[in-house]
């Protein structure tokens, strides 16, 4: 009989719960082919955006918490490395597979990598181009070393081409994401939290924002809270917001602006079943999150990032998403909102069919046969 495939999984921030989700599940279903340690290294230590998702996506309790917290960019990488190396010694498996662009991405694959232990990256070929985001720095030293590069689109894999990657490592397997929301759709239709806030279906704006060249500067986040309070006039507006973003609003004084105006619904983080419901009843989402780019385009939904640039470039062409910056906002939001009655959904990118996470799980198991 064949050795078990030893895999350990890495997580440390919220985006990763979401993708290690169905991969999880997809392991249990093999146990006998398949052993999984997943570790979490707690580098998004915060309760309510952390344990409660691996609660509502019914993710396995991590078999070890590296409990990192935070820091800056380089002591969390190097506290992540120096316990990862620990628990690799131990466990020695035959993959660690890392998921995303967070700081624990590129620590775990450094450590697996300087110890001879093949790593498999899922959500790989992401690309901006702009290297000062720290997560372009980070999938691209991942995608450098990794054994095996997991895409979720052929402008991924494609990028891992222009970059001299052997196409023998790059695998199209589609949107591990997609497969969550598939899983939970039935769940994200139960949750309807438009009816406890008064709000109609379609008849909304659903925002989030965290990233820091939005919320931490003054000027940008004056022009975001403008843009909102207008916005709100014509249309309710629904923004959860991130505990950076809050503690922004209060250092910069625009807290009490936004609470003053009546149809702007200031809450606190929400679940991921009441955020993918918001999202899918909404009229349309305003953000600057990766992920969110990627669920409205499955969902149907007109979203609007505000950033310059995108690493999902195929939830614009193939999608229903547009690049806005602060400044332009409040006109591609009018433009949205005035195209909405015409709004096609498009066909969906290939393999985003909630069927992912078997198919990278089957390639790791061809490997190591």
């Amino acid at each position: 009989m064949p050795k078990k495939i030893k895999i350990i999984s890495v997580v440390g921030a919220r985006p990763n719960f979401v993708k290690i989700a169905p991969f999880c599940k997809s392991l249990m279903r093999l146990n006998e082919t398949a052993s999984h340690i997943l570790v979490h290294t707690g580098q998004h230590y915060d309760h309510k955006m952390s344990q409660e998702f691996f609660d509502a996506l019914d993710i396995p309790k991590p078999d070890i918490n590296l409990d990192v917290g935070s820091g800056s960019h380089a002591v969390q990488t190097a506290d992540t490395m120096k316990a990862f190396e620990n628990v690799c010694l131990e466990e020695q498996p035959d993959w660690v597979v890392v998921v995303g662009d967070v700081n624990s991405t590129i620590a775990a694959t450094l450590v697996a990598k300087k110890l001879g232990i093949k790593v498999a990256h899922i959500e790989a070929g992401l690309r901006s181009f702009d290297m000062t985001m720290p997560e372009e720095i980070n999938r691209r030293l991942t995608d450098s070393i990794s054994d095996l590069l997991f895409t979720h689109c052929s402008d991924a894999s494609q990028n891992l081409l222009n970059e001299g990657v052997d196409k023998e490592k790059i695998k199209m397997v589609g949107n591990i994401m997609i497969d969550t929301v598939v899983a939970n759709l039935e769940k994200i239709e139960k949750a309807n939290p438009c009816e406890k806030l008064g709000l109609k279906n379609s008849e909304y704006c659903f925002v989030t924002m965290h990233r820091p060249s939005n919320v931490d500067a003054k000027d940008k986040l004056e022009s975001l809270v403008s843009t909102l309070s207008i916005l709100s006039k014509k249309l309710p507006v629904v923004f959860p917001a991130h505990p950076r973003t809050l503690g922004r609003l209060k250092e910069f004084n625009l807290l009490e602006q936004l609470k003053s105006e009546p149809a702007l619904k200031l809450l606190e983080p929400v679940s991921y079943h009441t955020t993918l419901s918001f999202i899918k009843n909404s009229m349309l989402v305003i953000t600057d999150s990766g992920g969110i780019q990627e669920e409205t385009t499955f969902l149907g939904v007109p979203c609007v990032t505000v950033r310059p640039n995108t690493e999902r470039p195929v939830t614009i062409t193939d999608g229903t998403n547009r690049l806005a910056s602060v400044d332009d906002l409040l006109e591609s939001v009018k433009s949205v909102m005035n195209e909405s009655n015409n709004h096609e959904k498009k066909a969906l990118p290939p393999l985003w069919d909630g069927g992912t996470a078997d198919r990278i799980v089957q390639v790791l198991i061809e490997y190591h046969e």
